[in-house]
């Protein structure tokens, strides 16, 4: 699977734990006019997570999430967080779909990945993969939705 970059197992772990013990974008707006918000929740783990986006004008001008997550779910978020931020909502789907692709084994861009690219052997774990999905699922349909709206 083509990568930008080739991280060790030391390297995605670091980054992984980084984002689980110091998470950017945890946290619910102060001010929650013009944000979309969705829950998503697991019955096989203790995941159970809002996630707020704003976009204007096809721009996501924030992304952040609140609850209880796992540290593959709360890392994954957060990075998703971090990847959205200005992005065009098309660049963002397309980065979501590429996330997708990499933890379902197929062929993907890497390059767009960045840190995301430490969830790279998740497959590796089927238990683990909706952790490292909940996140990117449950923001992929708050960009469709508003898509649909427009």
């Amino acid at each position: 699977m083509p990568t930008s970059i080739e991280l060790s197992p030391l390297m995605m772990r670091e980054i992984i734990m980084d984002h689980y013990s110091s998470p950017r974008h945890k946290g619910e707006p102060a001010d929650r006019a013009g944000y979309l918000v969705t829950h998503s929740s697991s019955v096989n783990c203790i995941d159970d997570i809002n996630v707020f986006l704003k976009e204007e004008n096809e721009i996501i001008k924030d992304a952040c999430w609140e609850g209880t997550a796992c540290a593959i779910s709360t890392a994954s978020t957060d990075i998703l967080c971090d990847l959205l931020l200005d992005k065009k909502t098309e660049e963002a789907l397309y980065l979501i779909e590429q996330y997708n692709h990499m933890i379902h084994e197929e062929e993907y861009d890497g390059g767009v990945l960045e840190e995301a690219l430490a969830f790279q052997n998740t497959h590796k774990q089927a238990a683990r993969i909706h952790c490292a999905t909940i996140g990117w699922d449950a923001f992929k349909q708050l960009i469709e939705e508003e898509k649909s709206h427009e």
